[in-house]
């Protein structure tokens, strides 16, 4: 062993005892807010770092046939302890035998001698196989199955924990791509798009490159083996819980999420946390919030003598020459937040998030379910759980006459056959959404403050979700946002608009980052220095579909290069 070797393990062993004191040390009480961040920091990069340092591990055992020695070497390296010197490390090179050892190979030893969970191991060799290599049957080291991500996981700019997820991904559809020259352009193709992705956009990556492994998977099923699939199976009774799993096609899912986020809208009737609390009851018999009398209710909520000759006053009466009943101007806010459109405003609102969203969307399925038609056959008035679905899909007519596979995506990002699509056609509501014109019919100018159910609805059919790169907040749940300020003089137009969620519009009213409006384009975001030392434009990419992704992110580095060239006039929208 050379001594190169032998002080790189001896720097290994040094790391690991530091690593652990400094961690007993920062563990207690003491540190700053900036030296909390700044050991969550370093930790985070140490297990970027370890996690080359396992494949790396698992590979050199592999290659090295380590499985394979004998039980005096093993306990000479357990003899070795925490630390060693550089001598000791020397002496311990190992001698392997021909004869039975403990371990069949290095999934055994991994498993065996070093407890690591035996899928955790054979995933760690299967990363070392497309990214470092492996070995053949001869024992000859192989190249890479991945060699562009491969780059990429030695790279320290790119997180190689998400190097090795995608390589894990790409590695599942090996045996679907096939054999011979056009498996080996798939694959290709795959890798291409994949390393893109954790270039530009590693928020997204991950989603992004399942959707890439999952359009591989259905296009070499046929409908009829899809049809064959679906279903609701009855797993079985499991911890004292009945467990049912769900297989459906991407349209069933586009209506499922379309319910659901009804659901999650505390605005509506039907999502309405008392209401749903009130129906939960029905098949748990947990008690709800109310009370059978006025026994029952506690002392603040009892009514006072008096109370029922007491009318409603205004606090602050208004000031002399306003008229009362006019709209204030400051009551609202300054952007709109677009409400369902098949459900009412419910004004009870006040309470506390205490089902859970998994909890609270099997309540409102159950409710579906019992819920009874009117006698006339018409269905049941509005209450909570009963949500009304409405799914959005967007047809790109070029996309069609090149009979591209993406032509036809609902607002989230889902992918639909030309069979779904057709079947949306002949039994959907068709509402006609015209991107990249000039909007006129859609922009109001100075004449409305807030944005139109039109306007909000072709935002949703343009953005899909929250502007802020790696947000998964869908549009429906998403407030129409002013770039440019209402009082001082901005228009209410869909060119000077966003979509962004709760947290991310107040953040960009706070200055935590900007929104920037390009000519001709999309608007993009510019986050602060500290969180995207590049200064890149960026666009979120979450809804999209990966051929859709790669095309925005392509136009995000254009753009970001005009722009820094001083070819390109953008306007970065004040707070």
């Amino acid at each position: 062993m050379s001594t190169d070797i032998a002080q790189a393990l001896k720097d290994l062993a040094n790391a690991k005892a530091l690593a652990a004191s400094a961690t007993r040390r920062l563990g207690h009480s003491g540190l700053t807010a900036g030296q909390a961040a700044y050991f969550a920091l370093l930790t985070e990069d140490l297990a970027q770092e370890l996690t080359r340092t396992q494949v790396h591990a698992a590979a050199a055992l592999r290659t090295t046939g380590a499985h394979k020695l004998d039980q005096e070497s093993f306990q000479a390296i357990t003899d070795l302890g925490p630390d060693p010197t550089i001598e000791e490390i020397e002496a311990v090179k190992g001698r392997t035998t021909t004869g039975r050892t403990h371990f069949k190979d290095a999934k055994g030893l991994m498993t065996g001698w070093l407890d690591i969970p035996r899928s955790t191991a054979t995933t760690r060799l299967v990363q070392a196989d497309c990214l470092l290599g492996g070995v053949d049957e001869a024992g000859q080291p192989t190249e890479p199955w991945l060699p562009e991500l491969a780059a990429q996981f030695e790279d320290p700019s790119i997180d190689p924990r998400l190097v090795a997820s995608a390589a894990m991904k790409l590695h599942s559809v090996r045996k679907d791509l096939g054999e011979g020259k056009a498996a080996e352009a798939k694959k290709q193709h795959l890798q291409a798009e994949s390393a893109a992705f954790l270039r530009s956009e590693p928020k997204s990556a991950r989603k992004h490159i399942n959707d890439l492994v999952a359009q591989v998977k259905a296009g070499k099923r046929p409908l009829k083996a899809l049809l064959d699939g679906i279903g609701i199976f009855k797993r079985g009774m499991r911890k004292g819980l009945v467990e049912y799993l769900f297989r459906v096609l991407p349209s069933h899912s586009a209506y499922i999420d379309a319910y659901f986020a009804n659901l999650d809208n505390p605005s509506t009737v039907a999502g309405n946390r008392q209401g749903l609390k009130d129906v939960d009851a029905q098949f748990t018999g947990e008690e709800t919030n109310g009370w059978d009398d006025e026994g029952s209710k506690p002392d603040w909520a009892k009514d006072r003598p008096g109370d029922e000759d007491v009318e409603d006053i205004e606090d602050d009466p208004p000031e002399e020459g306003l008229n009362p009943d006019a709209e204030d101007p400051h009551s609202q806010a300054d952007d709109h937040r677009p409400e369902d459109d098949s459900a009412e405003e419910n004004p009870a609102n006040g309470e506390w998030e205490d089902l859970t969203p998994e909890r609270r969307r099997l309540v409102g399925f159950m409710a579906l379910l019992m819920s009874e038609r009117k006698p006339n056959g018409s269905p049941p008035d509005q209450q909570a759980g009963l949500a009304s679905s409405q799914v959005s899909i967007i047809l790109d007519w070029e996309k069609m006459q090149e009979q591209a596979e993406d032509f036809a995506v609902t607002s989230s990002g889902i992918l639909l056959s030309p069979g779904e699509a057709r079947t949306a056609l002949c039994t959907a509501g068709i509402l006609p959404v015209v991107l990249n014109g000039k909007s006129l019919p859609l922009d109001l100018g100075r004449t409305q403050r807030l944005f139109s159910k039109a306007q909000v609805r072709a935002l949703r059919a343009a953005y899909r979700g929250c502007s802020y790169p790696g947000c998964s907040m869908p549009a429906q749940r998403c407030e129409a946002d002013h770039l440019d300020p209402w009082e001082k003089g901005g228009r209410t137009d869909i060119n000077s608009a966003v979509l962004n969620c709760l947290i991310h519009h107040t953040a960009r009213h706070c200055g935590l980052f900007h929104a920037v409006k390009i000519p001709g384009s999309r608007p993009m975001v510019l986050l602060p220095p500290e969180l995207d030392p590049e200064q890149k434009l960026r666009v979120n990419t979450y809804f999209m579909t990966p051929a859709e992704a790669l095309d925005a992110e392509a136009l995000a580095e254009e753009t970001t290069m005009r722009w820094r060239a001083g070819l390109l006039d953008v306007e970065i929208a004040e707070p």
